[in-house]
């Protein structure tokens, strides 16, 4: 190994120890004798640019300072190998050019498809080290066969040889990390990344309840997941071919800002009902269309936009109003910061009620308005 250059993935998701795991891996390998470098891997993400994902990158504190190597970034690939249908697979220039790569990812279920391998080391294989060419072509097919697409891209891929394995990260329900997991070569999109896969499942967060009338989520984005807000967390899919969630049950979800480190990307917005004016203003058109039509049927609904209201208030009113409940004071509301952050709710006093009965939930603070002058009140009394 000495003197190899070595590619370390970095991908879009805001993973809260990303960087001290990707700096981890890049000290263990020069300390090895080796010579990494930090590459993107995140498909269309950031525009479908080098400079975008870079910037992106840096949004989720990945810089050269922050991991102690260079970041190098591109969108061109090479074709390693077509696929039985005819997809040709794709593979990063900067890749395919070092003497190994090292991918870091976090491993968790997918917020489009289930099956043996969803998101995690196969897949920042396949589609994120695919870049632009790469993600689209593994999307092109559709949802129900993305699954079995990354798999066998990632096989393909780990063949040539360059893969040395995979850091999988295992996040728990309050989004801290729960392990970090060596995943060889011979593992990726196989057996042992399916139990992992398992183990992050069971870890999870969820919503405490299974039926809401208005959801309110204050931040959406492409740090908190794939599709802007985890699916497995609100409880719709929306993609065509693939069945809905059987809970949570949500009537209306009204969501209010987008994060600064999606950089304008607000593809999953079409999940929410309502939004207010103001969120329109941190939208890149172009960023946002580009990550939907390379998610193919992933991008078509979720890409749509909302109902509009004038401020935050008049957004959670207007879910209120659409959420089939006559009486409000039997409302179910909860509002969550992000689909990150689902184990710490604000909820109006119909949830209350129920909450003050479980072993398993803990309330805190007191009665406040939430959205006073028209603004979502801040988190804390304080």
């Amino acid at each position: 190994m000495p003197g190899a250059r070595i590619a370390v993935t970095a991908g879009s998701r805001g993973i809260r120890d990303l960087v001290p795991v990707v700096k981890a891996a890049v000290d263990w390998l020069r300390d090895a004798g080796a010579v990494p470098f930090v590459t993107p891997a995140m498909g269309s993400h950031g525009g479908a640019t080098a400079d975008g994902q870079r910037e992106m990158l840096a949004g989720l504190g990945i810089t050269a300072e922050s991991v102690g190597c260079p970041i190098e970034a591109t969108m061109e690939t090479v074709v390693v190998g077509t696929l039985p249908d005819g997809t040709e697979i794709h593979h990063d220039t900067l890749a395919a050019k070092a003497d190994g790569v090292l991918l870091v990812n976090r491993v968790k279920p997918h917020t489009d498809f289930r099956g043996p391998i969803e998101s995690g080391i196969a897949k920042i294989l396949a589609i994120g080290l695919g870049n632009h060419r790469g993600a689209a072509a593994l999307h092109a097919g559709g949802i129900p066969s993305l699954g079995s697409n990354i798999e066998a891209a990632a096989r393909m891929i780990v063949a040539q040889g360059k893969i040395l394995g995979g850091l999988a990260i295992l996040e728990n329900a309050e989004d801290r990390t729960a392990s970090v997991e060596l995943l060889t070569a011979d593992g990726i999109a196989e057996a042992a990344e399916n139990a992992l896969l398992q183990r992050a499942s069971s870890l999870l967060g969820r919503l405490p309840f299974d039926q809401l009338d208005v959801l309110v989520i204050d931040e959406l984005g492409k740090d908190k997941s794939g599709a802007g807000m985890d699916t497995n967390v609100i409880g719709r899919c929306w993609v065509h071919g693939i069945p809905e969630f059987g809970s949570p049950d949500i009537a209306a979800i009204s969501v209010h800002s987008l994060s600064t480190a999606s950089h304008g990307n607000a593809s999953g917005l079409g999940l929410a009902d309502v939004i207010p004016a103001r969120l329109l203003e941190q939208i890149d058109l172009r960023a946002s269309y580009v990550n939907a039509l390379t998610s193919g049927a992933g991008g078509a609904r979720r890409s749509r936009l909302p109902m509009v209201m004038e401020d935050d208030e008049a957004a959670v009113l207007a879910a209120v109003t659409m959420c089939g409940r006559r009486h409000w004071s039997e409302l179910r509301l909860a509002r969550i910061k992000d689909t990150l952050s689902p184990n710490e709710l604000m909820v109006t006093p119909a949830l209350l009620t129920e909450a003050a009965e479980r072993f398993d939930l803990e309330i805190t603070g007191t009665a406040r308005n939430l959205a006073p002058a028209g603004r979502l009140g801040p988190w804390s009394e304080r």
